[in-house]
C-alpha cells in the first residue's frame, strides 16, 4: 500500500484519494462544515492554514497545510523542488 505524506507526520493511503482540492470556494466550505458535523473531518494542518481539502472514498474530508501540486508531486513520486513544505 503506497502511503502520502501529507505533512506534519500525517500519511494517507494513495488509493483511498478520490480528489485534492483547494479551500477557497464556498462549496468547499460546505463540505468542510458537513463533514464536520457529521464527525468525517479529519484536521491534519496541525493549526496552520488549510491549503488542501482531500476528500477519500471513505467519506472522511482531510484538511492539509500542504500544497495541492506538493500533494501531486508526491503522489506521482516525484520531488518538486520549487515548492516548499512550511515545517516549524
Amino acid at each position: 500500500m503506497k502511503l502520502i505524506n501529507i505533512g506534519f507526520g500525517s500519511f494517507i493511503a494513495a488509493k483511498r484519494v478520490l480528489s485534492v482540492l483547494l479551500p477557497d470556494s464556498a462549496p468547499i466550505k460546505r463540505v468542510i462544515q458537513e463533514a464536520r458535523d457529521r464527525g468525517m473531518l479529519i484536521d491534519a494542518s496541525y493549526g496552520r492554514k488549510t491549503k488542501s481539502v482531500i476528500l477519500m472514498d471513505t467519506d472522511h474530508v482531510i484538511l492539509s497545510a500542504i500544497q495541492p501540486e506538493t500533494l501531486q508531486a508526491r503522489w506521482m513520486d516525484r520531488e518538486d523542488p520549487e515548492i516548499e513544505e512550511e515545517e516549524e
